[in-house]
């Protein structure tokens, strides 16, 4: 896909990540990007600054919760002629720790962080095959939805089927004009990763997983990886690249992974 003079959508993009991938897309001549979250102030603060560097015409923002039809309705309603060629489904949450992890930490993070993706493909799919045009729908999943993600069985969970979600939908229309792209990183440094610095038990090891399992990476670097994958028509986005690695170790012999899990958990725990 080419990003010059593309026009995206990025949700979960008053920080982080997202705001990273706008800013990129940005950089790299996209001719308007939207950008959407639940917090309305940081996303205010997050779009008047790029508008500010790159020009009110290509940036707009919206106040949306991206789980729900209608706010992505609302959010594509901002995108000119109404179809965005990129998506980028990029919000989501970490909550829910151990067997402790409640029905509601179970429902929120799976409506998050998988359902919001299955509602925009819903809306989005149909009309780019219908419109006959090239567009990508970009997730950002982790490298917890390839391995998995100590302390929380939701994150985990979620995460896998996100990723398991971008496979269906890659085998399903990725030959029919419709590119997909899965962002799986490790640890970045965002106010996600960063609040969890004093939590203990579940959560504790949890945050500590993400924060020394490798390198912590900064969102723009993440994001220029997920951008240099659909620039070159890949699926996988890795910025870690030991992920591979640790993924075919993984598939090979999935008892010796788990036994290192087992031993990686026991030194997060003490």
């Amino acid at each position: 896909m080419n990003l010059d003079g593309a026009t995206g959508v990025v949700t979960g993009a008053a920080g982080g990540i997202g705001a990273a991938v706008a800013e990129r897309l940005l950089g790299r001549g996209a001719a308007h990007v939207v950008l959407t979250d639940v917090d309305a102030d940081r996303l205010a603060r997050t779009g008047e600054d790029l508008a500010g560097q790159h020009g009110t015409d290509r940036v707009a923002w919206v106040v949306a919760d991206a789980t729900t039809t209608d706010g992505i309705e609302s959010v594509l309603a901002q995108v000119p002629g109404g179809l965005p060629s990129l998506f980028v489904a990029n919000a989501g949450i970490f909550r829910g720790f151990g067997l402790d992890a409640t029905d509601d930490d179970w429902a929120s993070i799976l409506d998050v962080n998988v359902l919001a993706h299955v509602r925009a493909a819903r809306l989005l799919v149909p009309r780019w095959l219908e419109s006959g045009t090239s567009a990508c729908f970009a997730v950002t999943a982790s490298a917890a939805g390839l391995l998995t993600q100590l302390g929380s069985p939701t994150y985990a969970t979620s995460k896998h089927a996100a990723v398991g979600f971008a496979e269906w939908l890659a085998a399903t229309y990725g030959d029919r004009g419709v590119q997909v792209a899965a962002l799986c990183p490790m640890g970045v440094r965002t106010p996600m990763t960063e609040n969890g610095d004093v939590a203990d038990g579940e959560a504790g090891v949890a945050h500590g997983s993400v924060s020394t399992a490798g390198d912590m990476m900064d969102p723009l670097d993440v994001a220029d990886v997920l951008l240099d994958a659909i620039v070159e028509g890949r699926f996988l986005a890795l910025p870690h690249e030991q992920v591979a690695t640790m993924w075919a170790q993984k598939a090979s012999d999935p008892d010796r992974w788990l036994s290192g899990m087992q031993r990686y958990r026991r030194t997060l725990e003490s």
